[in-house]
């Protein structure tokens, strides 16, 4: 999901209005999104439900070979989101009722797809792709069911390829690599590559550097502009905007150096060793086989950067230990303080004159017995 915010000026007049637009892409498993209707426990599928592909030249009846079941497999909106659309969204609806911006699905024309009333169907005639013009109010159901068809969808090669990963080892320093390609034999790519980071991550502008794979080049002739805002702490995060022309069938590599900042212990999170995620980089196409795009942006995929955690756990030690010290200390000098010595003659209650007597007449008892047995003895 990306919120994009961008300010609009129309011409002749003086306030300008702030436009918003969220982008939601989302990948999903038909089979397991249906899955919690009837089996919401994952189990091994049953040997006799198993689908193979009986192509392999060792498929046998011990042997099988998952088949792609994808293939023309049915589904409906209601199976994998778990309820039917309810309208359409006021901000888009027109006047009339209509809406502004459709319901587009790419599927081959020979497949039949099944909606609810009142829904208008209009087929690209010069692709693999159909529009919907679903009305303001009531229930929007799409369904397609299985069909046998052997037609695939072509795949379109994107106008650019973008990666970007960390570079470098510690807790102090770090890097970011991001590969650019220009898929096209023919035609240059103009974009704007735009890095918003947080400020934890303080990147070293005059790292940034910008070479062709296997080419010799000069910087400038592949980067054109430069806009960098730097961070301030715990206010704002990085701003990098980078005006990048990439010709035909070539890699771009951008690499720069960061910093990593030392946070107050009460601004880690609860799972600090995780690590803490940047978003990702985010390319508006300019120019592409000298046509000039609107609104097309790519982004990459976000990192989880590791900064310098302490241990959490050793304020627990230190507390343990030390309440253990300080407890055996304060009760032996506790217990030396408070307690009162006194002698066993002075206590109440206890003559120790006539236990001393009583313990003298036993020995003596004790001393006439021994003798009596010996002159017997004898």
């Amino acid at each position: 999901m990306a919120i994009d915010v961008r300010p609009i000026c129309p011409v002749g007049e003086h306030e300008c209005i702030i436009e918003m637009e969220q982008t939601v892409d989302m990948v999903l498993d038909i089979e397991r999104s249906k899955r919690p209707h009837d089996n919401p426990i994952p189990r091994p599928v049953p040997r006799e439900e198993l689908v193979c592909d009986t192509s392999k030249e060792y498929s046998s009846g011990d042997t099988c070979y998952p088949s792609d079941i994808l293939q023309g497999q049915p589904w409906r909106l209601s199976e994998i989101f778990g309820r039917v659309v309810a309208g359409t969204c006021l901000a888009s609806s027109a006047a009339d009722g209509s809406v502004s911006q459709p319901v587009c699905i790419n599927v081959p024309h020979e497949r039949e797809v099944y909606t609810s009333q009142g829904v208008v169907e209009d087929k690209n005639p010069l692709g693999n792709s159909r529009c919907f013009a679903i009305p303001a109010t009531g229930p929007f159901e799409m369904a397609l069911t299985k069909q046998d068809l052997n037609l695939h969808l072509p795949l379109t090669e994107p106008p650019l390829y973008a990666e970007r990963s960390f570079t470098g080892h510690g807790q102090e320093r770090g890097g970011v690599q991001a590969l650019l390609t220009n898929p096209s034999a023919t035609s240059p790519i103009e974009f704007i590559y735009l890095e918003s980071l947080p400020w934890f991550m303080k990147p070293y502008l005059h790292t940034l550097k910008a070479r062709l794979s296997g080419q010799n080049s000069r910087q400038s002739d592949i980067i054109k502009d430069i806009y960098y805002r730097p961070a301030l702490d715990r206010k704002r995060g990085t701003q990098l905007e980078i005006h990048v022309s990439i010709p035909a069938s070539s890699t771009v590599t951008l690499t720069y150096d960061f910093e990593k900042a030392i946070l107050r212990y009460t601004e880690y999170p609860p799972d600090a060793n995780r690590g803490f995620d940047v978003a990702p980089a985010v390319i508006r196409l300019i120019r592409f086989n000298n046509d000039t795009f609107s609104q097309t942006y790519l982004r990459t995929t976000s990192l989880l950067l590791p900064l310098p955690t302490p241990d959490f756990s050793m304020p627990y030690n230190v507390i343990i230990l030390t309440s253990t010290v300080m407890a055996l200390a304060f009760g032996s000098i506790f217990n030396l303080l408070v307690r009162r010595f006194v002698g066993a003659d002075e206590v109440e209650g206890n003559n120790f004159k006539k236990f001393k007597e009583r313990i003298e007449g036993r020995l003596l008892v004790l001393k006439d017995r021994v003798m009596k047995k010996k002159r017997k003895n004898q």
